[in-house]
């Protein structure tokens, strides 16, 4: 750690420990409820596991048009691959990998969820990070630890559910929000929201492009949403929602290796419908769903006049019957039953370019391949006092190929006041293996076993007024972690870290607040894009027409390669937005990003861009 850490590291934590907070009654007072920790809505104060809200106001403020940069702003312990000013893409040198804690979601063992249901390749297990657009989303909650009792394989090591957006009062309401900024860059977005007694509906529609700041290295992505509501009765309700968002991207090789026409085409989609009832003593959910992915690679050539003679397809789809209910059986209990069905299925494949047809695949089973899991939960959580409440959960998952699988959890919160709490947590994950690991290229191995994990940890969160703040301790040991030796995938692999992560928000006035987190990570068994210290202090002004969002982070021993030719970056970023209320329905914006133009890379032989600039108008009737 360097001068320029220490210094950071003083300002983040001195700062807002050593002022006064004024009382407000601001809606940061309010009590947080989640339903990311529980299936139902539940008071945050009455939960063993540790979980970040994050509502559309401030996912919005910045206008990203991704959710994932926002987050890891806000989360500590999160982070997120990137390589140039938009798009992450997929494939070989793609970014948008997700790592909470030192555990990667790009290799499946993070979930990203919406409204509750699973997103990723069914056929590589990884999440699609282009798709997680700013433009569906009421409010985004990441809990971090495992989550594999409620939400099964590939929550292992937390997860991320994106709440999508709905219109609560009668009325209609259209934004139309336009940007353009450097290399080219544009952004699009319009939505409409209405609702007319028991009827609502959401309608967004969004287009992006860039060139970004190396050559060969376009992205353009275009899509939309749609939600349609309807209040039955004052107990029950229905909904169905579909996203769909395409986006091509080009993948220019790495700055020493550069590639010629290495192009993505991909289509990733999800439709859910749901019921729900709510009475006082119950509540509950039976829902449907599917998320499906087409995927179209040109591997790319590295001499421009000898192109290559196929494309990699992939088809993969992830369909899924999802049925909770949560009652209060007597006073300070919460049971919570649920049954989960999903099957996955992928097809890989290449095709030619000259004809079309399908070519022979280095692949087990034609490169096609079906999986089934089928799942029954049980959360019981009771408060034996005033100031205690444990919590217990188990889970029995089978898989049709890794047979059953048992996943327990256990927690328990004690209030010695009634503005803190601490929480102490042991839980375990799991990730099945993808049908990559089992089925596709040569190392596959159909004899794999699921990857485990166990989370301890130790947390105390404390609110004083209008100004809030936590700390967490937590331990994680992992075995049976899939890697590939002597060109087979075995299940050798472990995980051992621990650390340290703290938040805190602090509403200073009507004008002024403040947010600052900070993780300490320990990997025995490092990864890249994990940093062993990430940092971030914001301050947000508001006053009259004008308002400023400015961010501080810090990057230390981010590992963009481990092993004998280990590389790790040392970064501080700045990024600010500015925005005018020019009349009531019109605001003018700017954004600013590495605004101290440093040099450094996230992903090894990508470097980021310098400062860049984005522009526009926000339009509200």
């Amino acid at each position: 750690m360097n001068r320029n850490f220490i210094l950071v590291l003083i300002l983040m934590v001195a700062l807002p420990l050593g002022m006064r907070a004024e009382e407000t009654n601001d809606s940061l007072l309010l009590q947080e409820v989640v339903v990311t920790g529980t299936r139902s809505a539940t008071d945050v104060r009455h939960l063993p596991m540790t979980v970040t809200v994050i509502g559309r106001e401030t996912l919005t403020e910045q206008y990203q048009t991704s959710v994932l940069p926002t987050v890891m702003q806000q989360v500590p312990g999160f982070f997120v691959t990137s390589r140039a000013m938009m798009g992450y893409g997929v494939s070989t040198g793609a970014a948008g990998g997700i790592n909470l804690r030192g555990v990667v979601g790009g290799s499946g063992q993070l979930m990203v969820l919406i409204d509750g249901h699973p997103q990723y390749n069914g056929v590589y297990g990884h999440p699609i990070s282009d798709s997680y657009q700013t433009l569906m989303a009421e409010r985004v909650e990441v809990l971090r630890g495992p989550a594999s009792v409620l939400y099964g394989s590939n929550a292992m090591g937390g997860v991320l559910n994106i709440v999508t957006r709905g219109m609560h009062e009668d009325g209609m309401k259209t934004v139309l929000n336009l940007g353009a900024g450097s290399y080219g860059t544009i952004q699009t977005e319009a939505s409409n929201q209405m609702r007319s007694g028991q009827f609502s509906s959401t309608v967004v529609a969004q287009y992006g492009r860039s060139d970004n700041h190396r050559p060969r290295m376009g992205f353009e992505q275009y899509g939309g949403y749609v939600k349609l509501g309807y209040d039955i009765s004052q107990h029950w309700s229905a909904y169905v929602d579909a996203n769909l968002t395409h986006f091509n991207a080009s993948y220019p090789g790495t700055v020493s290796s550069p590639l010629y026409d290495a192009d993505q085409w991909i289509t990733r989609g999800v439709v859910s419908a749901a019921v729900e009832n709510h009475y006082g003593m119950t509540s509950g959910a039976l829902s449907v769903y599917s998320n499906f992915g087409r995927h179209k690679i040109d591997d790319g050539t590295a001499n421009p006049d000898q192109p290559t003679q196929r494309y990699f397809r992939s088809k993969d789809a992830l369909t899924g019957i999802s049925w909770y209910q949560s009652a209060r059986l007597f006073e300070g209990n919460r049971l919570t039953v649920g049954f989960d069905f999903q099957h996955i299925y992928g097809k890989a494949y290449y095709t030619s370019k000259q004809t079309g047809e399908v070519l022979d695949t280095p692949n087990k089973q034609s490169g096609r391949s079906h999986r089934n899991e089928v799942a029954g939960y049980v959360d019981f959580r009771q408060d034996l006092l005033q100031w205690l409440t444990i919590d217990a959960g188990l889970r029995l998952d089978h898989h049709s190929v890794t047979c059953t699988e048992w996943i327990p959890q256990a927690g328990l919160v004690v209030r010695p006041m009634s503005t803190g709490e601490v929480k102490a947590m042991v839980s375990k994950g799991f990730r099945n293996p993808t049908m990559r690991e089992l089925y596709l290229y040569p190392p596959s191995n159909e004899e794999l076993e699921p990857e485990r994990l166990r989370n301890y940890e130790l947390s105390w969160r404390h609110r004083l007024g209008a100004f809030n703040y936590g700390v967490n301790l937590f331990y994680i040991k992992g075995d049976n972690m899939i890697q590939t030796v002597n060109r087979k995938n075995v299940n050798t692999g472990e995980i051992e870290n621990y650390g340290l992560e703290m938040e805190t928000a602090w509403r200073i006035n009507s004008q002024w607040s403040l947010t600052t987190n900070h993780s300490l990570l320990h990997m025995d068994h490092k990864v890249v894009a994990a940093p062993e210290y990430k940092g971030f202090l914001g301050a947000n002004y508001n006053c009259n027409k004008w308002s400023v969002v400015a961010g501080l982070q810090y990057l230390a021993g981010l590992y963009t390669a481990v092993g004998e030719t280990e590389t790790k970056e040392n970064v501080c970023l700045l990024n600010a937005s500015v925005s005018y209320a020019l009349t009531k329905g019109l605001t003018l914006w700017l954004r600013g990003e590495n605004l101290l133009a440093q040099s450094y890379e996230i992903n090894l032989g990508y470097p980021m861009p310098h400062a860049t600039f984005m522009g526009g108008v926000n339009v509200v009737f």
